[in-house]
């Protein structure tokens, strides 16, 4: 019989996605209304986001993070860059209902907005000292930590 090598089914990608939908329905939630439970609960949806990026941010290295969270700013400025032009204006260009484009917009803004901020302060803790088990051995090399081996 092969020795296999045991890999994981789940993906942490699963974790990325479900914090970019909770924060994507937290950043309209609250959007027209101006009440207690909505707000409740956008604010337990931020919650699990974070706690799923957390997550994630524990399971992959250091780069993954750190170009996670450049892409994410990247995407960000782009959708940001709608707004200039108008939400309205752009959802009346796009085939469909303009008010769902203009909704679907803005959960896209706050969703790469929460997750490039949660994975940036992530990268953060993890830069400036926050200790991690997911950093690959050669990252350790470079950042000088010792062996247990003498090098004598």
């Amino acid at each position: 019989m092969h020795d296999v090598i045991p890999s994981t089914i789940s993906s942490d990608w699963l974790l990325l996605a479900v914090s970019f939908a909770c924060f994507a329905v937290a950043g309209t939630a609250t959007g027209a209304v101006d009440a207690l439970a909505p707000t409740l609960g956008a604010t337990a949806l931020a919650i699990t986001a974070v706690y799923c990026v957390a997550q994630y941010a524990s399971r992959v290295s250091r780069r993954t993070l750190a170009e996670l969270s450049f892409a994410l700013w990247v995407g960000f400025l782009a959708v940001a860059g709608l707004h200039l032009i108008g939400l309205e204006t752009v959802g009346t260009a796009v085939p469909g209902n303009a008010d769902m484009h203009a909704l679907s917009l803005t959960a896209i803004t706050w969703a790469t907005f929460l997750t490039a901020c949660a994975t940036t302060t992530f990268l953060g803790f993890r830069e400036y000292g926050a200790t991690s088990s997911a950093d690959a051995p050669e990252e350790q090399v470079l950042e000088g930590e010792t062996s247990e081996y003498s090098t004598r």
